[in-house]
Formats: structure tokens, C-alpha cells, sequence
């Protein structure tokens, strides 16, 4: 089911910002976590930023709550590191008072006040222009000897159906600022993520609902020219049955009495007609959402981008699960 494709088609090579959303309950910052240690795997370092302030890469890591600060999180496969900063708005507006009017102090009284509250209040879209800004920066950071500092960031971004608002922040901040340090910043920011090295990958479940906000999402992106990278598929359910058994299961016509035979040969005598019947009507649940599942598949296929599937994890979500679903993404050429 997966889409195989050349390197530079699967926006991974060359690509230093991955942007990362989805539908809400689709485990977006999961695949987050999943692709930073793939995109690190190998000696490389890469930066996994949260924007939206649960701490939800501290959860999935299993440490300690981020201070506003980049944390090694975690060593990836054959080498190499992760790095995490879960972005404090007030603190990065105090940083971002300090770079460009020389104001901490008063970044520190204003945020006493509720100030803080009040212009992101008001001017939500410099709320957006501080996040990314500090994210873009990152992106551009190089050490002393001209390399960069990070291979590559992550972003956990917002979900689908704020993402598009929140990374155009040229169009958000033009009713606020026309000149000065916020216009020059919210420039900045729209040059990195315009760039080809910058793509949005959307996180999908195989179900209608979040299919149909991935698709959605891809359109609006492509609208404002925005770029639109993978489309990476969550948890899907692997088909238990052959296609012979699925078909007869879909429409109700499994052999139960065989199904009864079975379980007495396995000494499961006992109600074994009721048994049976349990199992016929797991079958055909099963082969419903199998059914679904391949749909919505055909669905994603029309978007022409590339496609990568993770699968359920049968033991629940653990960080040894995070490191198989990153050998997933690096199985598939994700990194």
C-alpha cells in the first residue's frame, strides 16, 4: 500500500523544516517524535519543537516537563541525537521584546500585567509570527564554523484545520504591521516557510473524517502556495483474514458451522455455537473497517503526494513503539 517514489519526490532530501500536522486524535505528535528520530538516525542532529504548550513531547519521551530550552529528549538508531523545546509564548515574546526593541525588562512587567495575554489577545497573528519565528530561527542557526546546528527541524505543528493560518503569517501580521522589526520578522519567516527546504506533511487515520481534513488542508495549502509534503497514515489495521474470508465476512457468510467444528477440535466445547457467533460478528467488524480502510486509501491517492503507512502498535504506544514506527518511516525512504 505504500507509494514508492524517488528521494527528492518524497520531500525528505534536502528538506531541513518538516512541518508536521493533522486532525486532532490522529497522533500527530507521535509521528512527530516517530520522524525526528528517523531524520537523526545516523550521526545527524535534529530539533523537535512543540508550539501549542501541552508538553505532549515530554509525554512521549517519557521525561521530565521542557524548561524553555532545546534538551537532548533522545539518541537515535546508528548514532545521532534529538533535541526538544516545547516554545513558551510569553518567554519567546520577552526574547523576542529583548532582539528587537531592548526591552526585557519591560517584556517581564508586561507579562506581570497580563499584557501578554492582551496583545496575543488582540493581534493573534503575532502569537503565530513569535512561534514560527523561533522555529525559522532554529532552522537557520549555524555554529561557529558556518555548518548548521541542526540537520533538520520537526515541528508538532497546530492542527489541520489551523495550519494554514498559522504558517501565512505574512497575510496574518499585514493588517498590523506594514514596516519595521515585526513586518522584517513575519518576511523572514514566510522566506523559510517558502522555501523548498521547508514541507507541511499531514497525518491521517484511515477513517472519513480525518481523510477528508487531510485532503482539505492539501487544497488550502496549495492555494496560498504554500508546500505540501507527505501524507503519513496512522495506525492503520492490518487485514486479519484472506481476501476470501473478508469477502464472506462483509456480507455475512461465514461458515459458522465450521467455525463450531474448529473449536470443539481445539477441545472448546462448551457453548461453542455462541463462541462462534462472537467470532463471525468480530469478522465482519473486521472486515468492515478493512473495507474502510481501503477507500479512504483511494481517496488519499488522489492528492498525488507521496504516502506512508505506520501501523497499530498491538502493545499500545510506548517509546520503544516510537523507535519501530521510526524504523517504519525510514523503511518507507522517509529519512
Amino acid at each position: 500500500m505504500v507509494n514508492r517514489v524517488s528521494a527528492r519526490d518524497t520531500d525528505w532530501d534536502g528538506v531541513r523544516l518538516h512541518v508536521v500536522t493533522g486532525k486532532g486524535g490522529t497522533g500527530k505528535t507521535t509521528v512527530a517524535g516517530a520522524l525526528a528520530l528517523a531524520l537523526a538516525a545516523g550521526g545527524r542532529k535534529v530539533l523537535l519543537v512543540e508550539v501549542e504548550g501541552r508538553q505532549g513531547i515530554a509525554q512521549l519521551f517519557d521525561c521530565a516537563p521542557l524548561p524553555y530550552e532545546e534538551r537532548r529528549v533522545a539518541v537515535a538508531p546508528d548514532g545521532g541525537d534529538v533535541y526538544a523545546l516545547a516554545i513558551d509564548t510569553e518567554e519567546a515574546l520577552i526574547e523576542y521584546l529583548e532582539m528587537f526593541y531592548n526591552l526585557k525588562r519591560a517584556g517581564k512587567a508586561m507579562t506581570r500585567l497580563g499584557v501578554v495575554d492582551f496583545v496575543t489577545a488582540i493581534a493573534p497573528g503575532l502569537r503565530d509570527v513569535i512561534l514560527t519565528g523561533k522555529t525559522s530561527e532554529a532552522v537557520r542557526r549555524r555554529d561557529s564554523s558556518g555548518a548548521f546546528v541542526y540537520d533538520a527541524v520537526v515541528m508538532d505543528a497546530p492542527p489541520t484545520g489551523r495550519i494554514t493560518k498559522f504558517l501565512n503569517v505574512n497575510e496574518e501580521v499585514s493588517g498590523l504591521a506594514k514596516v519595521g522589526p515585526i513586518r522584517n520578522h513575519a518576511d523572514t519567516v514566510m522566506r523559510v516557510v517558502r522555501s523548498p527546504e521547508t514541507v507541511v506533511h499531514f497525518v491521517t487515520l484511515l477513517e472519513e473524517m480525518p481523510v477528508q481534513e487531510a485532503m482539505d488542508g492539501v487544497a488550502e495549502l496549495r492555494q496560498v502556495g504554500l508546500p505540501v509534503g507527505g501524507v503519513i497514515v496512522n495506525m492503520e489495521h492490518p487485514p486479519m483474514l484472506d481476501e476470501e474470508a473478508l469477502a464472506a465476512a462483509g456480507k455475512g457468510e461465514l461458515d459458522t458451522d465450521a467455525i463450531v467444528r474448529g473449536l470443539k477440535a481445539a477441545g472448546l466445547e462448551h457453548d461453542a455455537e455462541t463462541i462462534a457467533a462472537g467470532l463471525a460478528a468480530e469478522a465482519a467488524d473486521h472486515a468492515r473497517r478493512t473495507a474502510l480502510q481501503r477507500r479512504e486509501m483511494e481517496r488519499l491517492r488522489t492528492l498525488d503526494r507521496p504516502r506512508y503507512v505506520l501501523p497499530l502498535l498491538p502493545d499500545g504506544m510506548d517509546l520503544a513503539g516510537l523507535y519501530d514506527l521510526a524504523q517504519a518511516l525510514r523503511d518507507q525512504g522517509a529519512a
